[in-house]
């Protein structure tokens, strides 16, 4: 009887475990970052500093897994007070008037271990794309110091800042039209 009782309750445990879909992200270490060509020579880089990311999976291996990631376009970080205050402005992001960035999913395909094509629809400046986008699934450890699971994920991809409207008044030969986004961090089940 104890045999079944023990059996019972390693079962109930797996499957709470298994169970479990959502995952969030450890903002302590996740980033979403960007960069941009500035005049052919420079590489400029910033951040959303307020955002909120999600994954929710039935898989271990998060190979069904659906992304989404907001964040605030007043939070914007290079570093530099004036140049921030620029992107917030109508010339760029429009803050006021499009006061969040978001990102969801619409499809996972496995390129191979790990290596994912995320594709999902990116919307900024009031105007919502399909994009596509490389997710390396960095793996799952356990905290040493929560003893809790995290997981690893980084996203990167390029998309045309024209297709959104971004800095129109702004050529090529200033801002280049390509933007790097690089997402990067840890995500824990959420509870």
């Amino acid at each position: 009887m104890k045999r079944i009782t023990f059996l019972l309750l390693f079962a109930a445990s797996s499957l709470t475990v298994f169970a479990q879909t959502a995952w969030t992200a450890d903002k302590a270490h996740t980033q979403i970052k960007f960069d941009v060509t500035h005049m052919g020579i420079s590489t400029v880089s910033g951040s959303f500093v307020d955002f909120d990311a999600d994954i929710n999976t039935s898989k271990e291996d998060f190979s069904d897994a659906t992304f989404q990631f907001t964040a605030k376009t007043a939070s914007i970080n290079t570093g530099i007070e004036q140049r921030d205050k620029h992107l917030k402005s109508a010339d760029f992001f429009d803050a006021e008037q499009f006061p969040e960035v978001s990102f969801k999913s619409t499809g996972l395909e496995k390129i191979s271990d790990g290596k994912y094509t995320l594709a999902g629809d990116l919307t900024f400046h009031g105007v919502t794309k399909p994009v596509l986008l490389d997710l390396w699934y960095r793996g799952t450890v356990t905290n040493p110091m929560n003893q809790k699971k995290v997981a690893g994920f980084r996203v990167s991809g390029n998309v045309n800042r024209a297709d959104f409207d971004l800095g129109a008044k702004f050529p090529v030969e200033v801002l280049s039209e390509e933007i790097q986004i690089i997402a990067d961090g840890e995500f824990s089940p959420a509870q």
